[in-house]
Formats: structure tokens, sequence, C-alpha cells
């Protein structure tokens, strides 16, 4: 599997887009766009990408969630590329299958669970390939350094699973993609989630109790 970001250093506000194919660039490999941000000049870069031969340069668009920084170019991908398109909201014009979570999709040549994850918004997904170890989060908030906000179980269990299995390069909506030292950094975050979650029931019991 090869990831580019095609956003990177831009100049526009912008989610990360990327563009995810197979390693051989195998004819059932699905060309792959993760999120379509709002920088047209992901055009550009989109057909300097060797996709394969006789293939289409784009066969699916996945979105991670609704947010203008990650969904504008939407309608200007499909014009130019005629891909489908996944996404988990219902509001979303553009859109061909609504995702609902636990599905499996083909990404490049890699199979990824479709994880939904209310937690950022409520249309938020993860995917995540586990023969490759390969998580694309959105802006699921994977890195969390404070104990102060309680998180949904749901969301506590996801990130115990990644934690518990093959987790190796996580590739986040914004910013550096993180390619070393992912299983420590989950480890980090279900730690001050639990910090946040003691917290809380302490503060129960101390009301609870009058005192």
């Amino acid at each position: 599997m090869r990831v580019i970001n095609l956003t990177e250093n831009s100049s526009t506000y912008t989610a990360n887009v990327y563009f995810v194919r197979g390693s051989w660039n195998a004819i059932d490999d699905v060309n792959t766009l993760v999120d379509v941000g709002r920088d047209s000049k992901i055009i550009e870069r989109i057909d300097a990408v060797s996709g394969g031969v006789g293939k289409k340069k784009i066969d699916q668009v996945i979105l991670t969630h609704s947010h203008y920084d990650h969904a504008s170019l939407l309608p200007l991908i499909r014009k130019i590329y005629d891909p489908v398109v996944y996404a988990f909201s219902p509001y979303l014009e553009g859109v061909d299958y609504l995702l609902k979570g636990k599905e499996n999709l083909k990404i490049g040549d890699g199979m990824f669970e479709v994880i939904h994850t209310p937690v950022h918004s409520s249309d938020s997904i993860c995917l995540y390939c586990e023969e490759e170890g390969v998580l694309f989060a959105g802006d699921t908030p994977i890195v969390i350094r404070s104990s102060d906000e309680i998180y949904d179980a749901s969301f506590i269990e996801m990130l115990i699973k990644l934690y518990s299995g093959n987790i190796q390069k996580i590739y986040p909506g914004h910013g550096d993609p993180i390619t070393e030292g992912s299983r420590e950094i989950i480890h980090v975050s279900l730690t001050n989630m639990r910090r946040a979650k003691a917290k809380e029931m302490s503060k129960r019991v101390c009301y609870g109790s009058g005192t």
C-alpha cells in the first residue's frame, strides 16, 4: 500500500487529502481518496500520480466526516473523476453509499474496517487495516494529552482494540502522519482517559457523600 498526502505544504487551509493505491498498481487495487479537502491544487497532484495502466485515476472517495475542510472539493472531484463516494453523513450531497460503521472496504490493496467514532462530530469515522497496521483517523482525537475530558466507552474500546492489535501508522486529518511509536501514543491516550474517568468518579463520590 502506498499513501500520498496530496495537500502536504498546501497554502490553503484544508484537511489532509490522502491518495491511497496498491503497492504494485494491480488491476484490482482500488485507487482511493480519503477526504477531498478544499485545495484545488490536488487535481494537478492526482494527475501526476501513477494510478495503474488501464485503471481509473480515482475509483472511490471516502469522507471521514462532512466538515468543509474535509469535503468542500467533492463536487469538483466527482465531475472530473466520477468516483464512488462513501460517507456517514446523510446530509452531504454527492454521496453514493451511506456508511453505518463495521463495513469492510478495500482501499488500495488493503481491507479496511469502517469504525464510527462520533467524538469530533456525529458523522466521524476512522478506517483501520489490521493487516497493514494503518489507521486513517480524520479528526478523531487519537492523541489525547489531557486527563480532563470524559470520552464515551465505545471510543475507549476502539483505542483498546488498536492498542491490542497491529497499529503502526496513523494518518490524521491535520498534521503529520505518525509512523513511529503509534502504540505508545495510544497507550498514553488510554491512560489519560482512564485518569479523567477516575477523577469523574471521585467527584461523584464526594458529591454523593455531601463532602
